[in-house]
């Protein structure tokens, strides 16, 4: 069994110290589905939930999550993003959501840019709860990470 790095030698739960680890421009993309209804599509399309524009609301929050996983994740740490970039694809059964998220630290962004699927995501789902009782969000999971050495 591999070593988990959040646990330390007692077993118990602990921040990786990562000071030691070079600075890196590090890039996470994740991906994530919310099903829908055609119907509550058609009313995303035209803009006529009450609650206003879902998407552009949904891509707000996608980006503000990023920023603050720190806050929602217990053992992430505090990290500079570059950018942050949520977009949505409708599909005929609803609406995929990505997540890309950069940023030049010495650890990656993956849960950065799985907090932003994972919140564009409810985010949608709570503009459209009213319309929508079917709704499910699935396939929350990291397409990729890439790190390449830091010119700084």
């Amino acid at each position: 069994m591999p070593d988990l790095t959040h646990l330390d030698s007692t077993g118990s739960a602990s921040m990786v110290d990562v000071s030691a680890k070079p600075l890196m421009t590090r890039e996470a993309v994740a991906a994530g589905f919310i099903h829908l209804k055609p119907e509550t599509l058609s009313l995303i399309r035209a803009q006529a939930l009450k609650k206003g524009d879902v998407l552009a609301t949904a891509r707000i929050a996608g980006i503000q999550a990023a920023k603050q996983t720190q806050l929602l994740i217990p053992l992430c740490h505090q990290i500079p993003l570059s950018k942050v970039a949520v977009s949505f694809d409708e599909r005929a059964t609803g609406i995929a959501v990505t997540a890309g998220v950069k940023t030049v630290a010495p650890t990656g962004v993956e849960m950065e840019a799985l907090t932003a699927v994972s919140i564009a995501a409810l985010t949608i789902y709570d503009m459209c709860k009213a319309v929508d009782k079917e709704m499910r969000i699935t396939d929350i999971h990291l397409i990729s990470k890439t790190k390449i050495p830091s010119a700084a």
